[in-house]
């Protein structure tokens, strides 16, 4: 082998463990990326998870809230009817006690 020969095989090897240095560093900082990206996502899913729970909350409490406006319905309705009555009684209370009245103008 002569010298240039020795030459061009020195720089081919000297060449190829750079750029497989260059790779490998390239490499690990891709990992390091993805490595960051896995730990942000689940961050994300444990503060959805977080969220899911207060979503689930605000529901149940949404539900509480809409039994206790149908039990407010159904008490208003029967202080409705309790007056509906009330007024029945005083109408004919009034049509027995009272007396007619007058036309106006005469």
């Amino acid at each position: 082998m002569n010298s240039d020969t020795k030459w061009i095989i020195g720089t081919v090897v000297v060449l190829g463990g750079l750029l497989s240095a260059q790779m490998a560093g390239q490499i690990a900082a891709v990992n390091a990326r993805i490595d960051d990206m896995n730990s942000r996502f689940g961050d994300m899913n444990s503060r959805f998870g977080d969220m899911d729970n207060r979503f689930d909350d605000m529901a149940a409490r949404m539900d509480r809230i809409e039994t206790r406006l149908d039990g407010f319905d159904t008490r208003l309705r029967n202080v409705e009817i309790a007056f509906g009555k009330v007024d029945q009684r005083l109408l004919t209370l009034e049509r027995i006690l009272l007396p007619p009245r007058e036309p106006a103008g005469e």
